[in-house]
């Protein structure tokens, strides 16, 4: 969670009346079919501002997705993919404590001020790990990413372990330096 948010939800009591867990037990007790129409629920029922009302939906929809394991459902059908996602995401820890893993529906994508990663099972036989390395020539098995992820400079296709070399781990590492 990024600091602005954490002092957003620190500052909720005291300029909403009621901490965040209060205000996704309201929310939980309300059916919208929209995202607005419960911002302007808060807005108008209980007089929140817009920042605030945005921000309780925000994160009441995360709360009940925080059950479902995003990772393990993309690794359901391609198992023999899942120890290069481990490999890269081990790897990648070693960076700093700054490295945040967001994981999406068909993808990971990896972050630092900004994403410089994202971790794909592409085919059941290949894993894609998209690159931010803007003004970089392709080489090697380093490509330009073309129609790949448009948040990234550069693809390299992975099919088994014994292809994270250090060569991929160099083109990692640069790539995290400069989303710093």
């Amino acid at each position: 969670m990024d600091k602005a948010l954490e002092t957003m939800i620190g500052n909720m009591p005291e300029k909403t009346g009621k901490s965040l867990e209060e205000w996704l037990i309201i929310l939980k007790k309300e059916t919208f079919t929209k995202h607005s129409e419960a911002v302007n629920f808060l807005k108008k029922e209980y007089d929140v501002t817009h920042g605030f009302a945005n921000t309780i939906v925000h994160l009441s929809k995360e709360d009940k997705t925080k059950t479902v394991d995003l990772i393990a459902i993309q690794y359901e059908k391609k198992q023999d993919l899942k120890p290069i996602y481990d490999i890269l995401t081990s790897y990648i820890k070693t960076f700093g404590s700054d490295v945040e893993f967001a994981p999406k529906k068909a993808y990971v994508s990896v972050r630092r001020k900004k994403q410089f990663a994202i971790i794909q099972p592409s085919t059941k036989t290949r894993l894609d790990l998209g690159l931010n390395l803007k003004g970089k020539e392709a080489e090697d098995i380093l490509e330009n990413s073309g129609s790949f992820n448009a948040m990234c400079s550069h693809r390299i296709r992975l099919t088994n372990i014994e292809e994270i070399s250090e060569n991929v781990k160099s083109w990692l590492k640069e790539a995290y330096e400069a989303a710093g």
